[in-house]
């Protein structure tokens, strides 16, 4: 009986992620989620976006602690990238938060995984135009079809990665 109690707490250590590996997964994240920010920040800002970045929000249904650390890394793309202010790298980091909070619900509930592509398409599509409108003006509802449709990209990107990473990192 000793053995197998020492077994089933053995599993469940096993299963538990340390906070020394949390911090590394959510270092590594944001490290990418930045990189790939700077490599295609030339399509990444202004009225028409395609953030493949975004999709890193994904992640979130691997890792639910990633919540936080992606909505910082939004924060600092746009503090070290975006130069559109204030508005932008705070409402960054809500978008990131919301979104990758939306996608650990998906996956909570265990709903299709196809499902994560909703938030990382309509979350940042239809919230971000509400002060980026303001700032460059333009009309929030071109603005918004537009992120909308380069969000679309990034959000099957999202998919594939939850489907090929699971259980695997």
């Amino acid at each position: 009986m000793s053995v197998n109690l020492n077994l089933e707490k053995s599993s469940i250590k096993d299963q538990r992620i340390s906070t020394v590996r949390k911090i590394t997964i959510s270092g590594i994240a944001m490290a990418l989620y930045i990189t790939i920010m700077f490599f295609t920040q030339g399509f990444a800002f202004g009225q028409f976006q395609i953030r493949i970045a975004t999709s890193i929000y994904a992640l979130s249904a691997i890792y639910p602690f990633l919540i936080i650390p992606l909505g910082f890394s939004n924060l600092l793309s746009n503090t070290l990238m975006g130069g559109m202010g204030i508005f932008d790298m705070a409402g960054g980091l809500f978008v990131g938060i919301i979104t990758s909070s939306l996608i650990y619900i998906v996956k909570k509930y265990r709903l299709n995984d196809w499902l994560i592509a909703l938030p990382i398409i309509f979350i940042p599509g239809l919230v971000v135009p509400i002060w980026l409108s303001y700032i460059i003006h333009v009309p929030y509802m071109i603005l918004a079809t537009s992120v909308v449709i380069g969000q679309i990209i990034p959000g099957i990107v999202g998919v594939i990665l939850v489907k090929q990473l699971r259980g695997k990192i």
